[in-house]
């Protein structure tokens, strides 16, 4: 077996009159998270982890904002196409560790069914995807509650028998 590696960031801002998905899950809260699809950080974060790790680029490269497709598309959605392209090319994931770094909400009560969702979308087990969160202590544009950002590492497994990449 050949291992890759990958990781991503995302980051958005929160605003009003918007709701807050991250991992697939209407988090409740005041605000939500700008952006063209739903803005799920947690989501796009993976994703960019999953592209990195086969060498395709990045989330912005496959789904541009530019396009009217993706406008308030579902990040899982985006999530399942990038398993298509994974198995197209022989890659399967080995693990996958995600953090979302907020002030507020907290994410915890909500991790295992975002790291369900992940692997559902993905058609792997939900024992192949870790999320946790933690705060800033107040630094920064996370810790004064302006957005929400998402670190994301990932490690895919890829079979000799197909030298074929994205």
């Amino acid at each position: 077996m050949d291992f890759r590696a990958g990781v991503g960031y995302d980051v958005h801002r929160l605003a009003e009159h918007r709701e807050l998905i991250v991992g697939g899950v209407a988090v409740p809260y005041e605000r939500g998270l700008i952006g063209h699809s739903d803005a799920d950080v947690l989501t796009h974060a993976v994703i960019d982890s999953l592209l990195g790790a086969m060498g395709a680029g990045d989330i912005g490269l496959l789904f541009p904002d530019t396009d009217g497709r993706y406008e308030g598309v579902s990040s899982l959605k985006l999530l399942r196409e990038v398993k298509n392209i994974m198995r197209a090319n022989n890659f399967t994931v080995a693990n996958i560790d995600a953090v979302l770094i907020a002030e507020a909400p907290r994410f915890a009560p909500y991790a295992r069914v975002m790291e369900q969702n992940i692997a559902r979308s993905l058609e792997i087990a939900p024992s192949l995807v870790n999320v946790k969160a933690t705060t800033e202590e107040g630094l920064g544009f996370t810790g004064d509650g302006s957005g929400i950002a998402a670190k994301a590492v990932c490690m895919l497994k890829k079979n000799e028998k197909d030298e074929k990449t994205p």
